[in-house]
């Protein structure tokens, strides 16, 4: 059973159980799915990700890209050489929130065709990010109690898009991605939107366990999707709501789970017991809606 009262009340309690194992964590190839078999080269080859993106190649064409203030997703710099020339562009980056990242020399001359990169490879991004105070105001502005979907180490391109392209179709005010582990807003994120990157606002958080404090003191309720937890059909998502999305392979991290006020999870009638992450999301962000409606 669960139940809940407006932050402001006296009581709240969520059912959530002793905490298991995620059976998705263990080794089996034989169930991996072919979405999370995807995820993992993404991972284990970041050049995959970066292949028909735009690339900002050499050190004078990344510093005009930072100081024209072009939305930008992330910055590669050859192992060993966060140094002289590259500081100022690395402190740039910082100080705009944009994720620095290290490859090896072979990794930088594959990504752009063995050109003269000089160290330095900026990846361009379809859209600026916005921040979550803009999300309330979408929400406020529509005259709508907030709906957020929280993306915990999405790290697959393909899966963040069509995350994005749900909760623009279900309604939700805005999507939170944190600073690392997670997907950017690149160019295949944006073709697997289908467009919805255009009306959703996303934003990046260096944070994300503290975002979600930040969002609860502001009357939210936090739903975690993970395994063991209260059905989702017995759940009561009505008024501000945020939900919780995990990892492609190990689900939702641990704090983020501990700090959230819920934990749903989505019934399993078949042999295998889990969801590609956005096909989780839709499921959820639809039934939230119909709450909402």
């Amino acid at each position: 059973m669960s139940f809940k009262e407006d932050r402001s009340g006296s009581a709240a309690a969520v059912r959530r159980g002793d905490r298991q194992r995620d059976p998705d964590r263990r080794e089996k190839p034989r169930r991996q799915s072919t979405e999370t078999r995807g995820a993992d080269r993404e991972r284990e080859d970041p050049r995959r990700e970066e292949r028909d993106e735009e690339l900002i190649v050499g050190r004078n064409a990344a510093t005009e890209a930072l100081r024209s203030g072009r939305p930008l997703h992330v910055l590669y710099v050859k192992k060993g050489e966060k140094t002289g020339p590259l500081l100022p562009i690395i402190a740039a980056c910082r100080e705009r929130g944009i994720p620095v990242k290290e490859a090896d020399g072979k990794k930088l001359d594959f990504m752009c065709g063995h050109q003269n990169h000089q160290g330095v490879i900026l990846i361009a991004a379809v859209k600026d990010y916005a921040t979550v105070e803009e999300m309330f105001a979408a929400a406020a502005e529509k005259g709508e109690a907030p709906f957020f979907v929280i993306c915990d180490g999405v790290e697959d391109p393909h899966n963040l898009g069509a995350i994005i392209r749900s909760a623009e179709a279900g309604g939700a005010h805005g999507v939170i991605v944190p600073e690392r582990r997670s997907a950017g807003l690149s160019g295949i994120v944006g073709k697997t939107s289908a467009g919805a990157l255009e009306y959703l606002p996303v934003a990046r958080v260096t944070n994300l366990t503290q975002t979600i404090r930040d969002l609860q003191q502001r009357g939210v309720w936090v739903y975690a999707a993970d395994m063991d937890g209260q059905s989702y059909l017995e759940t009561d998502f009505s008024g501000p709501v945020a939900v919780v999305i995990g990892s492609e392979g190990s689900g939702v991290s641990r704090l983020v789970r501990e700090t959230a006020d819920a934990v749903v999870s989505i019934p399993m009638k078949g042999q295998i017991n889990s969801l590609n992450a956005s096909v989780a999301a839709g499921i959820l962000i639809f039934r939230i809606a119909g709450a909402r409606a």
